[in-house]
């Protein structure tokens, strides 16, 4: 994982951090319950979809790595090459 990939991903998940903990404060305190139960359901959301795409870019690179070395490995052996 590249260094601004990974700055992105800790800013993304001190946000998340401090949203639920706010949620919390709010839950405690008992009067935005719902409030508080919607913004740990967004970030659960959130979260959830973020890491299904960045698992589905992961899976895309590692087949078209895989596709490309395959083309290498093809092309080094060559027509009349054992």
């Amino acid at each position: 994982m590249e260094f601004p990939t990974l700055r992105l991903w800790i800013l993304f998940y001190l946000i998340a951090f401090a949203t639920v903990l706010w949620a919390a404060f709010m839950s405690s305190q008992g009067t935005m319950l719902w409030v508080s139960l919607m913004l740990v359901i967004i970030i659960i959301g959130i979260s959830s979809s973020t890491v299904y795409t960045e698992m589905k870019k992961q899976m895309k690179r590692q087949d078209l790595q895989r596709e490309l070395t395959q083309n290498i490995k093809d092309s080094k052996k060559g027509p009349g090459a054992r």
